[in-house]
């Protein structure tokens, strides 16, 4: 089989920096549903991609319905209490609870406290 010319070849994806990224820093994106932060998005060494980020979000929220996406991720959720719908059971979850779910598995989180609920995000495409 014959290489792809350079000229053809996809544009290889920026390398996330080794660096160490304060809150403030993070790209912020305000959503009706809580506060979206991206702290680093591209390729690493050995990722083709990886999104790492966090999200504030409010009382009685969801981002979306449960959905599934081809990037497997963890989620660690550090304050407030809700509920993980992943691969068809739903969890009670506070602070100090983490989910991982496969590729191509149905998950989704809501805020079912009173207070937000803070979750950190990890998706990734090896």
């Amino acid at each position: 089989m014959a290489a792809v010319p350079a000229m053809f070849a996809a544009p290889a994806a920026p390398r996330i920096p080794n660096f160490t990224m304060p809150e403030s820093q993070a790209k912020l994106t305000k959503e009706p549903f809580g506060d979206l932060r991206i702290y680093f998005d591209g390729a690493t060494d050995q990722i083709r991609s990886m999104t790492a980020g966090s999200l504030r979000l409010k009382p009685g929220m969801t981002p979306h319905p449960p959905h599934q996406h081809p990037e497997e991720e963890f989620m660690v959720i550090t304050e407030g209490a809700g509920e993980i719908f992943l691969d068809g059971k739903t969890t009670k979850v506070g602070p100090g609870a983490m989910m991982y779910c496969a590729a191509n598995k149905s998950h989704g989180i809501v805020n079912t406290g009173k207070t937000p609920l803070l979750f950190y995000f990890y998706k990734w495409k090896a």
